[in-house]
């Protein structure tokens, strides 16, 4: 992306890093928001590839469904150990990546918007804060998803075989009551109103 540009819109996250990895590479303070661990992975990819040491804060926040993916969850505690900021939300979240507030980044559809206009910025880091404040320290949800993400795999292949809660509830071991408990738990944690959401929303944060 040229310095006279106030607005790019690319057509992939490749491009993205082509245009816009020196960006990151300069910057002091890495703020994103993410509802999954796919939206931005080759950035993440070209920020681990970065010469250590860096002066850099990095915060990150992500919908709590990643925590469901033992994959994700273990990734997301090697981000706290290099030192970044993890929290979590359990609200939709605008797909954004700001760079020491003066470069935003918006995820739109396929593609990626880039801006460096001031006022564009000030809004989507005021947006950002909104949302990091609002989210919740990853260590809080630790508990809690420790058990669920030992029963979703399984609890996915159930719902999406078309098995009845009874039949469902034998093959895991557990009472009905428990079964039904833990696909309510699984479908608030996903943000679905139906099983059927349920599932879509699973394929999507690649759980199935």
């Amino acid at each position: 992306m040229s310095r006279t540009e106030d607005v790019a819109s690319l057509r992939d996250e490749y491009e993205l890093v082509e245009r816009a990895g020196h960006l990151l590479a300069g910057a002091d303070d890495f703020a994103c928001a993410a509802n999954d661990l796919h939206t931005w992975s080759a950035m993440q990819k070209f920020a681990e590839e970065l010469p250590r040491p860096r002066k850099l804060r990095v915060r990150k926040v992500y919908l709590s469904r990643v925590l469901l993916d033992p994959a994700g969850a273990e990734h997301l505690r090697m981000l706290r150990e290099f030192g970044a900021e993890v929290r979590i939300s359990d609200h939709e979240i605008n797909e954004t990546i700001l760079l020491d507030n003066r470069v935003a980044i918006l995820a739109a559809g396929p593609g990626y918007t880039v801006t460096t206009k001031p006022d564009l910025v000030r809004g989507i880091a005021s947006l950002f804060e909104t949302a990091w404040r609002a989210s919740t320290a990853m260590a809080a949800y630790e508990t809690r998803f420790a058990e669920l993400r030992q029963y979703t795999p399984q609890l996915l292949h159930l719902l999406s075989s078309g098995s009845t809660d009874e039949k469902a509830a034998r093959e895991m071991g557990v009472g009905l009551r428990t079964y039904r408990r833990r696909v309510a738990e699984l479908m608030e944690v996903l943000g679905a109103t139906s099983r059927f959401q349920a599932g879509a929303l699973a394929r999507d944060a690649g759980l199935l």
